[in-house]
């Protein structure tokens, strides 16, 4: 990062001395100050895409403290080349965490970036658009693993219910999704129905579907039948109570 060549030498000597010196927390703070810039570069490079620059900033900076307080000149690293890759993991993150319409794993949105990289990467090696299998190849992990990951993939962006839908644009997404049916509530009801009919008798189910089907009056079923009008309401009265006995019956099992 030639940019900051600039950074004065100070700043790198302030953190060979830091460890142990005993006014740290003020050595701490210039240098943390002093490499701000590198930070707000970093930053800068991951702007307009939908976080505000600001808190990419900030984020940044959070980096930049990590890497201060964990930075060991004694493993032969200049600090640039340490902090450098843990600022940009931790602006990565900030995307992870914030960026996804909807919640997922950590685990998938990781493997999402896995994949996006490796499609970039397996694209211009093969010549070719990368297979499943390919990719699962390329990251070491099993063909369901990237297709997982690829489903997952589908929450880091939401479409709104309120999107215009159609050549005219006068119906919405939200248009077209299904409402409560009422109906669902009798779907148990009409299939313990059957088994409770096949109790009645014959005449039984007949006056029933004659009356509930055929929607006819008792006196239409009685000069069907033959029978009285009288009778054919004892008939229905006792066949219902039949009825309702095995569908209560049937809902407790």
């Amino acid at each position: 990062m030639t940019v900051y060549t600039a950074v004065p030498e100070t700043a790198s000597e302030l953190l060979v001395t830091l460890a142990h010196h005993r006014d740290r927390p003020r050595l701490r703070e210039q240098a943390i100050e002093a490499w701000l810039p590198l930070a707000r570069h970093l930053a800068q490079r991951y702007s307009g895409r939908g976080e505000p620059t600001d808190d990419l900033i900030q984020t940044a900076t959070v980096g930049l403290i990590k890497a201060v307080d964990k930075f060991d000149p004694s493993y032969g690293v200049d600090f640039a080349g340490y902090a450098i890759p843990t600022i940009i993991g931790e602006i990565k993150r900030h995307f992870r965490d914030r960026t996804w319409s909807v919640r997922v794993p950590r685990r998938l949105q990781e493997l999402r970036l896995a994949i996006t990289e490796a499609n970039s990467t397996l694209t211009h090696s093969l010549g070719r658009s990368p297979t499943v299998a390919d990719v699962a190849i390329h990251l070491g992990v099993s063909e369901e693993d990237v297709l997982e990951g690829l489903e997952g993939a589908r929450a880091y962006n939401a479409t709104s219910l309120s999107t215009p839908i159609g050549a005219d644009g006068t119906t919405s997404l939200g248009d077209t999704l299904g409402g409560e049916d009422d109906q669902f509530e009798l779907a148990e009801t009409r299939v313990a129905l059957g088994p409770a009919l096949a109790t009645l008798s014959e005449r039984e189910q007949r006056i029933v579907a004659l009356r509930f089907y055929g929607n006819l009056t008792q006196s239409q079923i009685a000069d069907r039948i033959g029978i009285s009008q009288m009778h054919v309401s004892r008939l229905l009265t006792r066949s219902l109570a039949k009825l309702r006995s095995e569908l209560h019956e049937s809902s407790l099992q």
